[in-house]
């Protein structure tokens, strides 16, 4: 049986192919209409897994669909009424996309996809929740979930069974974690539901003691914390929920000024709000966990919603909390949402024993080796084939060695928004200058943003101070761990201001190129670690085909290009038609 599972209409649109059980195929929207974040309709993502199975739309079974649109649009409802009339510009613009398309999913699925079978649809908390425990290696699980909102809850927590799923209590609109650090991404300059990742990055140069950063106990002093972990919010500082704006001016008189505004000069104030809403972030989820710990007795946790993407707080979990073990998928997001709806429609909803943990994240589209030649030669792109990959790795770790910046192109694009080893940009973490050089010269974004390093999982209870036993989502990079100190000199590159990496570990079973790589680079460096960032520039989404991954190379300053069995260099292309001034503008 074939479940296809959607998330769309607000962001991160994504679909996701079960096969009776197992995950056969995920990819964001995004990634195909090359629009950050895309909210449409996910039709090309749903394109790419129905062909991944040679299928058609009559192969599939049930739809699942990632929330319960009347439900959210009751919320909505209930927002104009209550802070009527201040909400009547934000009702007028937003009906239109309601009555056009939220209101009309189910209409809008059979018509696009010309499906006939059963829409399932699934409360927006129990598809993060299913997102999590029904991918992860635990029978019983705690589970929270947080995120900005779904159709009303904020934040719940409950336990998985097997393939039963009970969510508890919940914390409903309009407080919320992730509206909270949403609101200071806002004021601090940075867009809403794209950012916040900044902002954790940007916490580190900030004070992030609790007892002499002001604005932490300021931002605390608006939030009612009870006894069982709950919270709720003193709106007067919040707008949220009659504009389309999300600080009040009483947010910005409580933290001393106005709103930043973008791309300007970041100060040390700036730098301390940071670090105030990522400790005030980890005071409230660290209060919920205890008290879930608790209440559930469980040793394990999972946890989703978007402030499961918080990496520097998910490193504190284990040692915070009794939780012995955690897991957290790749996409905790609403891009994963599309996963967990089709999961809990085969597990829970049809009552299905679970068979499958999530172990293969590269669930996108990928290329065999004669589609990439002839891209290549189609557009007369010059180029080295390898005979062997052996050969391909040494000459690989030999220019990384030498401090070039090489595009990674390999296996089918990775599930979520992190780039693990199959769209990556890779580089040498021991040359002091290479983060202001990818920021500036390949990224071109902002000089204080981290770079993650990537160890094999063999090597990193040398480099770091990881929980142990490693927690295996760190192959998925959402674990921030310090590095052992006598290691900062050594590896600058990939050590942030205050000591720590966002760690990816990868075992040569997933990824058996991306391993060697790594461990050819260490054999010539003596460090076993390579710089991993995602293939794409800053505003663009993740590179997706190699005609897009090639176009990436020849307008930024990355030097090669690792295409399967093939090496190009920019140098060599650097008069032909790709790089003309449609493409370098980028």
């Amino acid at each position: 049986m074939y479940i296809l599972g959607l998330s769309c209409f607000y962001h991160d649109s994504a679909a996701t192919l079960v096969k009776d059980g197992v995950v056969v195929a995920a990819a964001q929207e995004e990634r195909f209409t090359r629009k950050k974040h895309d909210t449409g309709f996910p039709l090309h993502a749903v394109e790419y897994c129905l062909e991944s199975q040679g299928i058609t739309i009559k192969d599939i079974g049930y739809i699942a669909f990632y929330e319960k649109p009347m439900l959210k649009f009751e919320r909505l409802l209930h927002q104009h009424i209550e802070y009527f009339p201040k909400t009547y510009k934000i009702f007028l613009s937003n009906m239109p996309s309601w009555f056009n398309e939220k209101l009309r999913v189910l209409k809008n699925i059979k018509k696009k996809l010309s499906y006939k079978g059963d829409v399932l649809f699934i409360e927006h908390h129990l598809a993060h929740a299913a997102s999590s425990f029904l991918l992860s290696p635990f029978k019983k699980a705690a589970i929270v979930t947080a995120d900005g909102v779904g159709e009303w809850t904020t934040t719940a927590y409950g336990i998985g069974n097997r393939n039963k799923i009970t969510l508890l209590k919940e914390i409903k609109f309009p407080s919320s974690i992730g509206l909270l650090y949403s609101t200071i991404t806002a004021y601090l300059g940075f867009s809403v539901n794209n950012s916040e990742y900044k902002v954790m990055g940007l916490a580190s140069y900030g004070n992030m003691d609790p007892k002499t950063n002001p604005y932490y106990s300021k931002i605390m002093s608006i939030i009612d914390i009870k006894k069982d972990g709950s919270y709720r919010f003193n709106m007067d500082y919040f707008d949220y929920s009659f504009k389309n704006r999300m600080p009040s001016k009483k947010l910005c008189i409580l933290l001393g000024g106005k709103i930043r505004k973008p791309e300007s000069e970041l100060n040390s104030r700036h730098k301390d709000i940071a670090a105030a809403v990522q400790l005030v972030t980890e005071t409230l989820m660290t209060n919920i966990l205890n008290y879930v710990q608790q209440q559930t007795k469980c040793k394990e946790i999972v946890i989703s919603g978007g402030v499961a993407l918080n990496s520097v707080y998910n490193g504190k979990i284990l040692r915070k909390t009794k939780f012995k073990k955690i897991w957290i998928q790749p996409d905790p997001g609403d891009g994963g949402t599309s996963m967990g709806a089709a999961l809990y429609a085969y597990n829970c909803i049809l009552n299905n024993k679970r068979k499958y943990v999530l172990k293969n994240v590269y669930l996108g589209p990928s290329y065999t080796t004669e589609q990439i030649r002839q891209v290549l030669n189609e557009n007369n792109i010059k180029y080295i084939e390898f005979s062997g990959q052996k050969e391909l790795i040494q000459k690989t770790a030999d220019l990384l060695v030498k401090n070039q910046v090489i595009g990674w192109f390999q296996k089918g694009m990775e599930w979520g928004p992190r780039a693990l080893g199959a769209r990556s940009i890779l580089s040498n973490p021991c040359n002091p200058n290479m983060q202001e050089i990818l920021n500036l010269k390949v990224k071109h974004r902002e000089k204080f943003r981290p770079f993650a390093p990537v160890v094999c999982i063999d090597d990193a209870q040398k480099y770091f101070d990881c929980d142990k036993p490693i927690p295996e989502i760190t192959d998925f990079m959402l674990m921030v761990y310090p590095i052992h100190r006598k290691w900062h000199a050594k590896i600058p590159a990939v050590t942030h201001v205050d000591g720590s990496g966002r760690l990816q570990t990868i075992r040569r079973s997933q990824n058996e190129s991306y391993y060697d790589i790594i461990k050819a680079f260490g054999k010539l460096s003596g460090i076993p670690i390579l710089i991993n960032t995602s293939f794409n520039i800053r505003g663009e989404p993740i590179v997706c085909t190699p005609q897009e991954a090639y176009r990436c190379m020849m307008g930024t300053g990355i030097d090669s290009l690792v295409m399967d069995k093939f090496l190009i260099h920019r140098t060599d292309n650097i008069h032909d038609a790709w790089n003309s001034e449609k493409y370098a503008k980028d």
